[in-house]
């Protein structure tokens, strides 16, 4: 037993009961918890400059509320986050804003979400509740150490001008809950925090997996999709020898007894493993559960850097209504609250977070599965607009739009270009298809340089880079077509081809 991180996983989990025991009395008051919390939030920033644009202090419920604050889109709020990026205080929200967290844009390649106390105080509370409930399920993981993969791995970026006033990226995984949980969460860390800053791919897996391994108490481990841990169990053979002479020991010759292909009996005293369960990972998710048949393989909830939307609890997925507020968007357009969700329908996720969003349209659309006392259970069911996410790269048709009428002078792109995702299961990535007439083929040397060009250009999308540089997706393709088979694809991917839109991002199919 590790007894530094036993002790830290005990006051840690002991603060997470009590946020626990609120939320479950939250479920079954939807609609007053709800209210509640937005009224403690517009009157905690009535005094940004947003606050007194839109009159919060005369907001005084939910009604008048959306009546006052029209719904916002990324491009909407981005003049306000310029404001905060140069250093003028209370702009959003009231309150110093410690970070700028990056994440894909929907039109753009990125997009920054500012991070104050109040947002902290918000995934603390959804963490805590989900983190309780666990406990509760498995109590041996608070005896040993945990390994979490939180914040997307990039390379260090603090600004991007000298007008930046604010750091731009988390500082490590744990900075999310921030305070006192911060703490005692790095205390119980198997993998310290400052591998996450490790520059080279090769070095930081090099480094995560000597410490993982040498750590025979691992409890749990949480990473965002499977193939996430595929690549940290996928060890090569000299790499294996390097490492196990690097431990040395008692725990060497165990692990050279148990040999690198029978990864899950590395870590015995293992509890869960917490993952993306949803769309392209739910395969993965339970390939995980098959190869870990004695540990709880718990899917993530709906997480997203703005905001918390579902945590696993009791078995399901509630709505974190203790952290944010939130709103659906019907298949009809009208505005529904929480507590108004019907099992079985669809809602695009609408969220004020306290940190500065507000009515801001997250872009998630999600299933109400059921409830839970009275909380809606909701699962995600994909994006508003047209993308593609098959390692966590969040590609917006949008973006991938620029992106590839980038690649061609004006006036010279073909008649018909599209990107199409492909997903093996083991593998992934994307293919550029391109058409060519018989009398003028792409030569090879022209598509390898086209397929560079597009690589680095996707690459301005933080999740795309960070998925190819761990490897998670490979190095795209380009694929020459002829024009029947590009209708073929529009067809495949449309219905009928009378009704086809113009496409640039075709959903996953399996590679040709």
């Amino acid at each position: 037993m590790n007894l530094g991180a036993a002790l830290a996983n005990s006051l840690w989990l002991e603060r997470c009961r009590s946020t626990a025991h609120r939320f479950e009395r939250a479920l079954v008051a939807p609609h007053e918890t709800q209210e509640t919390w937005l009224r403690a939030q517009l009157v905690r920033h009535a005094a940004s400059a947003f606050g007194r644009e839109h009159d919060f202090p005369a907001l005084t419920d939910a009604k008048a509320f959306a009546r006052r604050v029209p719904l916002a889109s990324p491009s909407d709020i981005a003049p306000w986050v310029d404001r905060v990026r140069r250093g003028e205080p209370d702009v959003l929200a009231c309150g110093r804003v410690t970070h700028l967290a990056p994440t894909s844009g929907s039109t753009g390649a990125r997009k920054l979400i500012p991070f104050n106390a109040s947002l902290q105080q918000s995934f603390d509370a959804a963490v805590s509740a989900w983190m309780a409930d666990l406990a509760r399920q498995r109590p041996a993981l608070r005896w040993g150490s945990s390994y979490w993969s939180v914040s997307p791995l990039t390379d260090e970026d603090p600004s991007d001008s000298a007008d930046d006033a604010v750091p731009i990226g988390f500082a490590d995984d744990a900075d999310y809950l921030g305070g006192a949980a911060a703490w005692l969460v790095r205390r119980a860390l198997a993998v310290p925090a400052s591998v996450r800053h490790v520059r080279n791919a090769a070095e930081f897996w090099h480094r995560t997996r000597l410490a993982l391994l040498r750590d025979r108490d691992l409890r749990v481990i949480s990473v965002w999709h499977p193939s996430f841990l595929d690549l940290l169990v996928g060890v090569s053979g000299p790499e294996w020898d390097a490492l196990l002479t690097t431990i040395g020991g008692a725990r060497e010759a165990e692990l050279e007894r148990i040999g690198r292909e029978d990864w899950p009996r590395w870590w015995p005293h293992l509890q869960v493993v917490s993952c993306w369960g949803d769309q392209a990972a739910a395969a993965g998710c339970r390939r995980l559960a098959e190869q870990l048949p004695h540990v709880l393989v718990q899917p993530k909830g709906l997480l997203a850097t703005e905001a918390v939307v579902t945590i696993p609890f009791r078995g399901t997925t509630p709505l974190a209504l203790t952290s944010h507020f939130y709103e659906f968007i019907d298949a009809s357009g009208e505005i529904r609250a929480a507590h108004q969700l019907v099992r079985g329908a669809h809602y695009e996720v609408v969220v004020s977070n306290g940190g500065g969003l507000w009515r801001y349209r997250l872009g998630d659309v999600v299933e109400c599965t059921g409830h839970l006392a009275a909380t809606p259970t909701l699962r995600f069911v994909g994006r508003a607009g047209a993308g593609s996410d098959l390692r966590g790269e969040k590609l917006s048709e949008a973006f991938v739009a620029e992106v590839l009428r980038a690649l061609w002078p004006a006036g010279s792109a073909p008649a018909y270009v599209a990107l199409r995702a492909w997903d093996r299961g083991n593998a992934a990535g994307y293919d550029l298809l391109v058409s060519a007439h018989d009398a003028h083929p792409l030569p090879a040397a022209h598509a390898d340089a086209l397929a560079t060009r597009l690589d680095t250009a996707l690459r301005a999308n933080p999740h795309y880079a960070l998925a190819r540089r761990l490897g998670q997706l490979a190095s795209p393709g380009v694929i020459v077509v002829r024009e029947d088979h590009a209708l073929t694809d529009l067809r495949a991917h449309t219905g009928r081809l009378g009704d086809a839109k113009p496409r640039v991002l075709l959903p996953a199919t399996p590679r040709r």
